[in-house]
C-alpha cells in the first residue's frame, strides 16, 4: 500500500504541475483569440454542451463511481494540458515538415491530439490502474479528457468564426451561429468518442494476462481513437463526400452503435457483480443476503433511503459506505476469478472487507432486522 500512495502522489503531482503549465499557455492563447466580449460569448456557447455531456458519463459510472477528483482531473488534462501540447506539437511539427492545411487538419491532428489526450490514460494505467477495472472505467476517463479538449477547442473555434478568422467567411453571428450548432450541437461528442476508443483499449490492457496483450490492445484503441477523428475530420474538409453524408451514414451510426455498447457495458456489470460478490459470499467475506441490495441500483436507493429514515445522514453514509466497499470488492474479486489480479489483490482485498465488516454491525437493509449496537 505504501507503494500505491507514492504512485498517487507521483500522479496528482505531474497532473497538477502540468494543468497549471497548460492553463497559463491556453489561457494566453484563448485571450490573443479575440476580444473581451467575443471571448465571454464564445466560452459561454462552448460550455452549453459540457453539461449534458457529463452527465451521460457520470450515469454510466453509477456501479462503482470514480473519485471526483480524478475525474476532475480528466476534464483538466484534456482542457489545457492536452489542448497546449497539442497546438505546440502540431507547431513545432509544422516547421519541420511542411505539410499543408489538408494534411495537417486530416493526418496530423488525430495523430498527435489523440495522443495528446491519451497520455492521461496511459498515466492512470501507470501510476493509478487500481482505479481502473475495465473498458467502462476506461470510457468514463477517455469522456472526461475528450469533453475538457472539446471545451477549449470549441472557444477558439467561436470565437474564430465570430471574428472571421478562420478563413471559411467574413465571420459574425451567422458564422458563430453555424459553427456554434455544428460543434456544440450536432456533434459535441465527436472528442469524447474519438478518446473512448483508447479508452476501450486501456480497459482491455488492465485485464491483459500479457504485456503483449497489454501492448496490442493499447495499440488498436489509439488507432482505432485516430482513425475515427481523421475519419471525421477528412469529412469536414470534404475528403470523404459530402459533410452532412458522411455525418448520417458513418458518424451518426458510429456513435449510436457506441452508445448502445456502453450501455450493454453498464449492464453487464450488474450481472458481474452478481457473480462475483456471491462468490466472495460462499467464502464468508460477506452476506449473501446482501448481494440483492448492492447489484441493483433502484435496489441501492432504495437501501440508502432506508438507512437514512432509520439513521439519519450517519446511516445514510454508512450505507453509502458498505455499498461502496462491497462493489470495489466485488470489482476485485472478478479480476482474481477471471485470473487477472493486481499484484497488490490480497491487500486491497483486507481493506475492502474491513470496511465491510466494520460497517456491517451498524446498517440494515429493508425487511432485515436492526442490528443491535
Amino acid at each position: 500500500m505504501v507503494r500505491h500512495h507514492r504512485e498517487s502522489v507521483v500522479f496528482t503531482l505531474v497532473v497538477t504541475l502540468l494543468a497549471f503549465l497548460g492553463a497559463a499557455l491556453m489561457g494566453l492563447v484563448i485571450a490573443l483569440s479575440g476580444a473581451p466580449d467575443t471571448l465571454l460569448l464564445a466560452t459561454f456557447l462552448a460550455f452549453l454542451p459540457v453539461g449534458p455531456l457529463l452527465a451521460c458519463f457520470l450515469w454510466l459510472d453509477r456501479y462503482e463511481p470514480e473519485p471526483r477528483v480524478l475525474l476532475a482531473s480528466g476534464l483538466a488534462w484534456g482542457a489545457f494540458v492536452a489542448t497546449a501540447a497539442a497546438i505546440v506539437l502540431q507547431g513545432i511539427g509544422g516547421l519541420f515538415t511542411g505539410v499543408d492545411g489538408v494534411t495537417e487538419i486530416a493526418v496530423v491532428a488525430p495523430v498527435v491530439e489523440e495522443a495528446t489526450k491519451g497520455a492521461f490514460l496511459v498515466m492512470l494505467l501507470w501510476w493509478r490502474r487500481a482505479e481502473l477495472d475495465g473498458m467502462l472505467d476506461g470510457i468514463v476517463y477517455a469522456g472526461m479528457v475528450g469533453i475538457g479538449f472539446a471545451f477549449v477547442e470549441n472557444i477558439l473555434y467561436l470565437a474564430a468564426a465570430y471574428d472571421g478568422t478562420d478563413g471559411l467567411g467574413p465571420g459574425g453571428s451567422g458564422a458563430l451561429t453555424m459553427t456554434f450548432v455544428i460543434r456544440c450541437l450536432v456533434s459535441p461528442f465527436a472528442h469524447p468518442l474519438f478518446t473512448a476508443f483508447f479508452g476501450i483499449g486501456v480497459g482491455i490492457a488492465v485485464n491483459s494476462r500479457t504485456p503483449s496483450g497489454r501492448f496490442a490492445a493499447l495499440a488498436t484503441g489509439y488507432a482505432l481513437a485516430v482513425l475515427t477523428h481523421a475519419m471525421w475530420n477528412g469529412a469536414a474538409l470534404g475528403l470523404g463526400g459530402n459533410f452532412v453524408v458522411v455525418y448520417l451514414t458513418l458518424m451518426a451510426p458510429l456513435f449510436l452503435a457506441f452508445v448502445g455498447f456502453a450501455v450493454w457495458l453498464r449492464r453487464s456489470e450488474r450481472t458481474m457483480l452478481t457473480r462475483s460478490l456471491t462468490d466472495a459470499a460462499h467464502r464468508g467475506l460477506l452476506p449473501a443476503t446482501d448481494i440483492a441490495w448492492l447489484v441493483d441500483l433502484g435496489a441501492r436507493r432504495a437501501a440508502r433511503r432506508f438507512a437514512k429514515e432509520r439513521g439519519g445522514d450517519a446511516g445514510e453514509r454508512a450505507m453509502e459506505e458498505y455499498q461502496q466497499a462491497a462493489v470495489e470488492l466485488g470489482f476485485l474479486h472478478h479480476r482474481y476469478l477471471r485470473g487477472t489480479p493486481p499484484p497488490d489483490f490480497a491487500a486491497r482485498g483486507q481493506v475492502f472487507v474491513e470496511r465491510l465488516h466494520t460497517v456491517r454491525p451498524y446498517i440494515s437493509f429493508p425487511g432485515q432486522v436492526v442490528p443491535t449496537r
